[in-house]
C-alpha cells in the first residue's frame, strides 16, 4: 500500500485554501487544514505532517515565529517548511525567512511552480532521513533497496563490506571528535577509490559506526580492495600521534579493565560475487559475509577476502578466498608512499592541528582540493603551494 504524504497548510486566507487544497489533493496528498496563526506549534506535532506550507500574509511577526519554532524543536526540526509571502514583502523579511524556512514561493502561487517545490521538498527529506548524517552516505534502508533492486533485476554485482579494526579503542582513547575525523575521511577515501577504479553504475554506502558498503562491477573489487586499503594505511595511521604511530599500538583498557596495548586501526574488506555464486536474498549474502567477516578478524593488518565458489558455503574452505598478503602488500605500500599536504603543512607551521582538522572536514565533506580551501583561507599563496606540491612529490 502507498504511504500518502501529509501536507498542512496554515493560513487564514479561505480564497487561498480553496486553490491549495484543490491541487495537493488532486496530486494525492492527503492534506490538513489550520487556520490559526498563532505561535503554538503543539497542534502540528499532533498532525505529525510530512510537509508544511505557511501562509506569510504580510509577513506578520507571530508567522515568523512559527518557522523558527518549527526548526527549534527536535520532533518538528526535519519537517520542510515552504511559505507563501507577498512580493512586496520579500526583501523586507527574507533575511527572517532564512532562519526557519526551507523554500518559499510568491503568493499566490503558480500551481507548476507549486508542485515542483512540494515534490522536491518531499524528495529531500526522504533522502536525507535514509542517509548518514555524519557522511552523508546512504544508509541502511537505501543499501538494502539497491541490492533487492540488484537481485530482483539478475544483476550481477560483487558486494563489498568494510569494518575499520580497532576503531573502538581508538574512539575511547582520542575522543569521539577524532573518531568523527576518521570515519569522514575513510569515508572520503572509498568515494575518491570507486570513482577512479570502480564503474559508473556503483554504489557506497554507510551502513553506520565504522562499517561502510560499496557495491561495484563483478571482478573490479580486487583494485578497488588494494587501492583503498593502500590509501587507509597511508593516511589514517596520522590520526594519532606521533608516540603512538612510531610505537605501533596504543594503550586501551579492555572491558575487564586491564590495559592492553591494540594495534593501529586496519581494515577489513569483506566481498561476495553474485556472478561467481547465486544469492536469492539479501539475508544470504549476509550469511555469507559473516563468515568472511568472522575469519578476517583473527588476522592482522590491513586485508581483503573475496568469495568465489558456486557451491555452498559450508562446504568452501579458506583456499577459496583471494586475500591480499599482508606482509608483501605493506612493502609495496613503503615504497609508494608520500606524504600527505596536510602533515607537511603542519610539520613546517603553516598550520597547527585544529586548523587542519576544519580545513580537512570541508575537504572530505565537500570533495573540494586541499590547496584550493587554503589558497582561499589565505594560509598559503600560489607560490608557497606550488612548492610544498613539489616537495611532496
Amino acid at each position: 500500500m502507498c504511504n500518502v504524504k501529509k501536507i498542512l497548510i496554515i493560513s487564514s486566507d479561505e480564497n487561498l485554501l480553496e486553490v491549495l487544497y484543490f491541487c495537493l489533493e488532486g496530486w494525492g496528498y492527503e492534506v490538513l487544514i489550520d487556520k490559526n496563526t498563532s505561535p503554538d506549534i503543539s497542534s502540528i506535532k499532533k498532525k505529525s505532517p510530512d510537509l508544511i506550507i505557511i501562509d506569510i500574509h504580510s509577513a506578520r511577526p507571530s508567522d515568523l515565529q512559527i518557522c523558527k519554532l518549527l526548526k527549534e524543536d527536535f520532533l518538528t526540526a526535519s519537517i520542510p517548511v515552504i511559505t507563501l509571502i507577498n512580493k512586496r514583502q520579500l526583501r523586507t523579511h527574507l533575511l527572517n525567512l532564512r532562519q526557519g524556512v526551507d523554500d518559499y514561493l510568491i503568493k499566490p502561487p503558480d500551481p507548476l511552480d507549486l508542485r515542483v517545490r512540494v515534490e522536491m521538498a518531499l524528495r529531500r527529506t526522504q533522502y536525507s532521513f535514509y542517509t548518514n548524517s555524519l557522511t552523508g552516505l546512504p544508509g541502511s534502508r537505501m543499501i538494502e533497496e539497491v541490492l533487492k533492486e540488484r537481485l530482483n533485476k539478475r544483476i550481477n554485482f560483487s558486494f563489498g563490506y568494510i569494518d575499520i579494526d580497532n576503531f573502538k579503542s581508538f574512539n575511547d582513547c582520542y575522543g569521539y571528535l577524532q573518531g568523527d575525523n576518521v570515519i569522514l575521511q575513510v569515508a572520503y577515501i572509498l568515494y575518491t577509490t570507486i570513482k577512479e577504479f570502480g564503474g559508473e553504475d556503483d554504489f557506497i554506502g554507510h551502513i553506520g559506526g565504522d562499517d561502510f558498503v560499496f557495491i561495484t562491477t563483478p571482478y573490479r573489487e580486487i583494485e578497488i580492495c588494494k587501492a583503498f586499503i593502500r590509501e587507509f594505511d597511508r593516511l589514517i595511521p596520522l590520526h594519532y600521534l606521533p608516540q603512538d604511530r612510531s610505537r605501533g599500538y596504543i594503550i586501551s583498557k579492555d572491558r575487564t579493565g586491564k590495559e592492553r596495548k591494540i594495534p593501529l586501526m586496519s581494515v577489513s574488506i569483506a566481498v561476495v560475487n553474485t556472478q561467481d555464486r547465486e544469492f536469492k536474498s539479501i539475508l544470504e549474502i549476509n550469511e555469507a559475509l559473516k563468515s568472511i567477516k568472522s575469519y578476517l578478524k583473527n588476522l592482522p593488518g590491513s586485508k581483503f577476502m573475496i568469495e568465489r565458489r558456486k557451491e555452498d558455503w559450508g562446504r568452501q574452505k579458506r583456499g577459496n578466498f583471494l586475500s591480499s598478503k599482508t606482509s608483501l602488500y605493506r612493502e609495496l605500500l613503503s615504497s609508494d608512499t608520500k606524504k600527505p599536504l596536510g602533515q607537511i603543512l603542519l610539520e613546517k607551521g603553516y598550520i597547527n592541528k585544529e586548523e587542519l582538522d576544519n580545513i580537512l572536514v570541508l575537504h572530505w565533506k565537500k570533495g573540494l582540493r586541499l590547496g584550493e580551501i587554503l589558497k582561499e583561507k589565505g594560509i598559503l599563496d600560489e607560490k608557497t603551494l606550488d612548492l610544498l606540491l613539489q616537495e611532496q612529490r
